[in-house]
């Protein structure tokens, strides 16, 4: 299901990179887009599942299962922007293969962990491939096709990414109750070998620049080490232990380490990571707050969703990932027209209405439980934010784009997506309690994170109500 909006919040950074040089066989380089995405893609989506199994055969506590999830959105979210700048000094190519080779690396690490913190080491080392190898990934389709050829890969792109999204966590599902858990991650090896052939045999970096801007290599470290500080206080402080001295300390030095962030960013100018100037506009301050509000509730509920199922509802694994089908589904098939929906009367009413039929849809979710029929309970919810995602996710491609001026296209893209996954970090950091508890206490913890979900895309209508500006 994450996968599933990623795809599409991810193709404005291919829309965005111009195309510069001709492609001999676009088709084979799109096949190599293709599959070195959809590493990270399935991965996102499939780890959901096997929660609560990793739990189980490792011993690991609710505070443990957190780190599973953001021990790899940590790395990806912080080092997004910082990869495709290196693809654009080193060639795009050789950064793809690189980062294909690391994340199949890392996930071998993960098949045979023998305890958690190797595979937390595994899942950390698999963040890093994927944000190396996903912006390069998406420039190199951005300049391999131009006009109408790259809006029909970009699509292609995408359709096949959701519908690896859809089919990630019933295999994943599938393989856990069959073989076990350490299967879901030899899924990526055969991608990962494929990607890294075809990239070295047909994918062509253009002509380098002469001058190449330096990297923000300072910008980079203390993105990383102000998400770390503030993940592991939100993880610590959400959990049983509550809010301890280390975890309000490491809580205020990533809050401390973030406006160092800023503050380096702004001297840099141009040359950022993150160039400030993209937050002159009001829409795209908008824009950015409703990313973070929305894909962090949304994360949350999915990380939730599976675990709940699996845990109180008594569903297998394989059917807790078939649970979630509808939405991935719905959001292809009805994604494009919204996109040109949105293109006839503007991003700023499709946005605030999609995230208030998420939250609505949140609200439904307050009917699942330990009992009730998934037809009745479950599927209803998922439908419901399913229309309401697919309402707000197209839109906001094109009003991110358009909210910047051309020079900034590509940093606005970027930015955005790693602000998606971020918004998915600080959610997961915050599930301790609700994945702590057990029995009716984790039903009961469940709605509650739906009710505060449902807050958070409100509050993002409201953003995107507020502060996008016009026919943005």
């Amino acid at each position: 299901m994450n996968a599933a909006i990623h795809t599409i919040c991810d193709a404005a950074g291919a829309d965005a990179s111009a195309s510069e040089h001709e492609t001999r066989h676009p088709r084979l380089v799109l096949a190599t887009t293709i599959l070195a995405s959809s590493l990270a893609f399935i991965d996102g989506s499939v780890v959901n599942v096997g929660l609560p199994a990793i739990g189980h055969n490792l011993h690991a506590a609710a505070a443990d299962l957190q780190w599973v999830i953001n021990a790899y959105l940590l790395p990806l979210s912080a080092l997004l922007l910082f990869g495709g700048a290196l693809g654009d000094r080193f060639g795009r190519r050789r950064l793809l293969v690189i980062g294909t080779a690391l994340f199949a690396i890392a996930s071998a690490a993960c098949t045979f962990a023998p305890s958690l913190p190797w595979l937390l080491l595994g899942r950390g080392l698999q963040g890093v491939g994927a944000a190396l190898l996903m912006p390069n990934s998406l420039a190199i389709l951005g300049g391999a096709f131009s006009g109408e050829a790259r809006g029909k890969a970009i699509g292609t792109w995408a359709a096949i990414g959701a519908v690896t999204a859809a089919a990630g966590p019933v295999l994943g599902g599938w393989l856990i109750d069959t073989v076990g858990w350490r299967s879901i991650f030899l899924l990526n090896l055969p991608l990962a070998l494929a990607a890294i052939g075809l990239a070295l045999r047909y994918v062509r970096d253009p002509p380098r620049q002469r001058e190449r801007p330096p990297l923000d290599l300072l910008g980079a470290l203390l993105a990383t080490a102000a998400l770390g500080g503030l993940t592991w206080g939100l993880t610590v402080g959400s959990g049983s232990r509550g809010w301890t001295l280390p975890a309000i300390v490491a809580a205020v030095a990533g809050g401390a380490l973030m406006l160092a962030f800023l503050k380096v960013e702004q001297q840099r100018g141009e040359r950022a990571m993150m160039p400030l100037a993209l937050f002159a506009a009001p829409s795209f301050v908008g824009l950015t707050a409703l990313t973070l509000l929305l894909y962090g509730a949304l994360s949350g509920l999915l990380v939730l969703a599976p675990y709940v199922l699996i845990r109180a509802a008594g569903y297998s694994a394989t059917a807790a990932g078939a649970s979630l089908l509808p939405f991935p589904l719905v959001l292809a098939l009805t994604s494009p027209a919204m996109g040109s929906l949105a293109g006839r009367i503007g991003s700023r009413i499709p946005l605030t209405v999609g995230p208030l039929v998420v939250a609505v849809g949140f609200l439904l979710a307050l009917r699942i439980g330990a009992g009730g029929s998934y037809w009745t309970t479950v599927l209803p919810a998922i439908l419901v934010i399913a229309f309401g995602m697919a309402g707000a996710v197209a839109p906001l491609t094109t009003a991110v784009l358009a909210a910047v001026d051309p020079a900034h296209t590509g940093s606005a893209s970027g930015f955005n997506s790693a602000v998606a996954r971020t918004g998915g970090l600080v959610a997961t950091a915050l599930l301790g309690k609700v994945l702590a508890s057990q029995g009716a206490g984790l039903t009961g913890a469940f709605h509650v994170a739906a009710v505060v979900c449902a807050g958070a895309s409100l509050a993002a209508g409201a953003s995107a109500f507020l502060l996008i500006r016009g026919r943005s």
